[in-house]
C-alpha cells in the first residue's frame, strides 16, 4: 500500500517549506528580545507566525499583565520556532508500510473461543494494544485511506460496521464481545457521507437502512422518556420539553478490559455500583478519561458522566437526523425526508439554548442532573462550528476562546485544567480533534487559523516520528518535546487515525 502523498508530506517539512514571516508587533518584538527569550537575537525573527500578527499582538496585550503570563510560553504557542532537518530515507520507507501494518484480514484473525468478534472485510486497527477494529476510530482513519487511493478499504470498514449493525442493532466500541454494552461517537453518517463522494449519492440509499438502524439505537426509549418526563437508556427529555442524548452503557459491572483499575477505583469511593455504568459510559464517549466527567472537576472518583449532556455527541446525532433526511430526499420521500429534517432542526435548537453560554462565549456541555452547564472549556465545544449549527456571531466569539485557551505549540489542546493525569486533559492534543478544530475554523473563514493548527499538528507529527520512528496515539501539544501521556495504559503506537488526520491536513495545506 503506498502512501507517496504522507512521504512527500514528510519531505516537504523536512526541507522547511515556509512563507516570509510577517512583520512583528513592537512592544511584544521588544519584550522577546530584551528577555532574552532565545539566546540568539535572530532566532525570534527568523519564527514564523501562526496566526495573523496583529491577532497575536491583541493576544499578547490582553495577556502580558495576567500573574500567570509565561513569555516564552507565549512565543512558543504563537510562533512556529523550529525548522525539521534529518535524514529521511530510513523513514520513509517504514511510512509507506504504516497501512500494511495496520490491516487485519478475516481469514487470518479469527480463532475459536477468542473475545474477537468474526467481520467479513478487512479493516485498518489503529495499533498497539488496539487489535481490533475501533468505531470512532476508524473515521478518521478513513481520512487518510481516502487521501492513499485506498477506496476498496474504505468500503471494507464501512460493510464491517453494516455487519454489526444488522448482527447487534448498532456499531459496537469495537469488535469484541466485551465491548457489546456500548457503542462509540456515532460518525457512520459522515462515513457514508465520505463514500458518496468517491461513488456517488446511491451509497445514501445502499446504506439507509443500516444509519435508520444507527439512530434508533441512539433514541431507543424516546417515547417512553417523552410520555413519563424522564431518562430512558441514552435519551433524556429535558425540563422545557424536547429530547437530547447522552452516553449509557447496559452494563453496571467492571469493565473486562480495566478490571482491576475499576474495582479500585469502586473500593476507594462510598458510591453504589452506578459508578461501573458512569466509568462504562465514558468509555462510549471515546473521551476515557477526562475531567470533562468528573463533578469535582479533576478526580475520576468524581465521574458523572451519565448525569451529562454532551455537547459533541448531540451535534453528531443532529447531524445523523440530517443525513437521513437527506438520504431520503434523494429516494423521492419526501414526507419521511421532511420529518427527519424537522427533528435535526429541534436538535440544533435544544443544543444552541441547552450548550452555548453567552457569557462565555463558547459551548458547554450541559448537566441534566443540576439544571446547569458544566464549567469546563474542552474541544468538544467546537462541534457546533464543525458541523455548522452556530452562528456566524457565536463563531467568533469561539474563535476567539479557541485562540486564546486551546492553541498551543503542538496543536490544540483537548482540555485547559492542567495536571489531572487523564489522557483526554491538559496536556494532551489527538488526532480526531485537531481535525475539527481545522474543519470548524474553515467553516466560518477563520482560514488563517485553521492552516495554522495543521501546520503546528503536522511538524509536531513529523518531530516525534523522527525522534522514535513512530506514530502516536496521543501527544502533548505544550511541551512538544515530552511525549503524550496519562491514563491507564502506556503511550500506544501506531497509529491509525493519527496517520488519517496527518494526509487530510497535509492535503488540505497543498
Amino acid at each position: 500500500m503506498k502512501l507517496s502523498i504522507f512521504a512527500a508530506a514528510i519531505l516537504g517539512i523536512l526541507m522547511g517549506c515556509c512563507q516570509k514571516p510577517e512583520p512583528l508587533s513592537d512592544d511584544l518584538f521588544e519584550a522577546v528580545q530584551m528577555n532574552q527569550v532565545f539566546a540568539d537575537q535572530k532566532k525570534f525573527v527568523d519564527c514564523i507566525p501562526l496566526l495573523d500578527p496583529d491577532s497575536i499582538s491583541a493576544i499578547y496585550r490582553r495577556q502580558k499583565d495576567q500573574r500567570d503570563f509565561d513569555l516564552r510560553r507565549f512565543v512558543g504557542q504563537y510562533y512556529d520556532t523550529t525548522l525539521i532537518n534529518r535524514d529521511t530515507a530510513l523513514v520513509l520507507k517504514q511510512i509507506d508500510h504504516l497501512w500494511d501494518f495496520l490491516v487485519r484480514r478475516p481469514e487470518t484473525e479469527f480463532r475459536p473461543y477468542s473475545s474477537l468478534i468474526p467481520l467479513p472485510k478487512p479493516f485498518i486497527v489503529p495499533g498497539g494494544r488496539f487489535r481490533e477494529i475501533y468505531y470512532w476510530d476508524s473515521y478518521f482513519t478513513m481520512l487518510g485511506l481516502r487521501e492513499a487511493g485506498e477506496f476498496e478499504m474504505i468500503e471494507n470498514m464501512i460493510t464491517n460496521f453494516a455487519f454489526l449493525v444488522e448482527q447487534y442493532g448498532f456499531v459496537p466500541n469495537g469488535n469484541r464481545s466485551y465491548y457489546l454494552s456500548r457503542s462509540q461517537p456515532p460518525f457512520l453518517a459522515l462515513m457514508v457521507d465520505l463514500l458518496s463522494a468517491i461513488k456517488g449519492d446511491s451509497v445514501y440509499e445502499k446504506y439507509l437502512d443500516i444509519l435508520i438502524a444507527e439512530y434508533q439505537f441512539w433514541m431507543r426509549g424516546a417515547g417512553a422518556a417523552e410520555e413519563r418526563q424522564t431518562v430512558v437508556e441514552r435519551v433524556v427529555f429535558l425540563e422545557t420539553g424536547g429530547l437530547l442524548n447522552r452516553y449509557w452503557d447496559a452494563l453496571q459491572t467492571p469493565r473486562p478490559e480495566s478490571f482491576k483499575h475499576d474495582v479500585e477505583l469502586f473500593r476507594r469511593t462510598e458510591r453504589d455500583s452506578s459508578l461501573f455504568r458512569d466509568i462504562r459510559a465514558a468509555a462510549e464517549s471515546g473521551w476515557d478519561f477526562s475531567t470533562r466527567w468528573f463533578t469535582d472537576g479533576h478526580s475520576l472518583e468524581t465521574i458523572q458522566t451519565t448525569h451529562i449532556i454532551p455537547v459533541d455527541l448531540n451535534c453528531l446525532i443532529y447531524y445523523l437526523e440530517a443525513t437521513l433526511a437527506r438520504a431520503y430526499h434523494l429516494q423521492g420521500n419526501s414526507a419521511k425526508a421532511e420529518w427527519y429534517q424537522d427533528l435535526a432542526s429541534r436538535r440544533r435548537q435544544l443544543i444552541l439554548k441547552y450548550c452555548w453560554n453567552e457569557e462565555q462565549g463558547y459551548f458547554f456541555d450541559y448537566n441534566f442532573n443540576t439544571s446547569r452547564q458544566m464549567t469546563q472549556y474542552t474541544l468538544a465545544g467546537l462541534f457546533p462550528l464543525y458541523f455548522q449549527i452556530a452562528d456566524t456571531l457565536q463563531a467568533t466569539r469561539v474563535k476567539s476562546v479557541l485562540e486564546e485557551k486551546f492553541f498551543a505549540a503542538g496543536g490544540l489542546v483537548t482540555t485547559i485544567t492542567p495536571a489531572t493525569g487523564q489522557q483526554w486533559d491538559y496536556p494532551n492534543g489527538w488526532a480526531p480533534l485537531q481535525w475539527i478544530g481545522y474543519q470548524a475554523c474553515q467553516n466560518y473563514g477563520f482560514h488563517s487559523l485553521a492552516r495554522a493548527i495543521a501546520r503546528r499538528w503536522i511538524a509536531l507529527n513529523a518531530r516525534v516520528f523522527f525522534t522514535i520512528g513512530k506514530m502516536n496515539e496521543k501527544y502533548d501539544v505544550i511541551n512538544i518535546h515530552r511525549p503524550g501521556g496519562g491514563g491507564e495504559y502506556p503511550l500506544q503506537d501506531g497509529f491509525g487515525w493519527t496517520n488519517g488526520v496527518f494526509l487530510a491536513l497535509w492535503n488540505e495545506l497543498h
